[in-house]
């Protein structure tokens, strides 16, 4: 059975994924706790494979926050190759191609981190099968948006949504193939 890359990301209520240099501190006054998780814990029992853009991952290093993922396979989508190591990998070329190869390989589901470029990437190619949203209750006002500007639709059903009392709102969407 083929993998499933399932995008979980954090948005502010209007839409931003990252402040426009790409910092994510905004989401600092929600952390993931314990008692307070938002699916994560599940959701990471449920991947083995991690794909993100290189902004993202260069974020995730200066915050030294990559070692919440060694026990899974990091994939990275950058222009650059800036050396593997274990578990993190680099994917600067056959991008496409390369991401449909991890989702036909054996195991858990893939986790789409971010950001906004490999995101509208991967949906203009409908490599996307769900989506898990966290709408944090903020306003950026600018920055790095969700879904940048996209040129082909695409329908999703909502499976689930729930309100936190954090003020988050977590949606997970499931695309809708449609029928060439």
């Amino acid at each position: 059975m083929k993998k499933k890359i399932i995008l979980y990301i954090a948005a502010s209520i209007d839409g931003r994924i990252a402040e426009p240099d790409g910092g994510i501190e905004w989401l600092s006054e929600f952390p993931i706790t314990e008692e307070m998780n938002y699916g994560y814990k599940e959701f990471m029992d449920s991947i083995d494979t991690i794909i993100m853009g290189g902004r993202s991952w260069r974020e995730l290093s200066n915050m030294d926050a990559m070692g919440a993922y060694a026990n899974k396979a990091v994939y990275v989508v950058s222009r650059h190759n800036w050396g593997e190591k274990e578990n993190l990998k680099f994917i600067t070329e056959n991008v496409i191609e390369r991401i449909v190869d991890l989702r036909n390989e054996q195991g858990k589901d893939i986790w789409l981190f971010g950001g906004g470029e490999l995101i509208s990437m991967l949906l203009v190619e409908n490599l996307i099968d769900e989506m898990q949203i966290c709408y944090i209750p903020i306003i950026l006002g600018e920055g790095i948006s969700l879904f940048r500007d996209q040129h082909k639709e695409s329908r999703w059903r909502l499976t689930q949504s729930k309100v936190y009392d954090s003020g988050i709102l977590k949606v997970d969407y499931q695309r809708i193939k449609i029928k060439p």
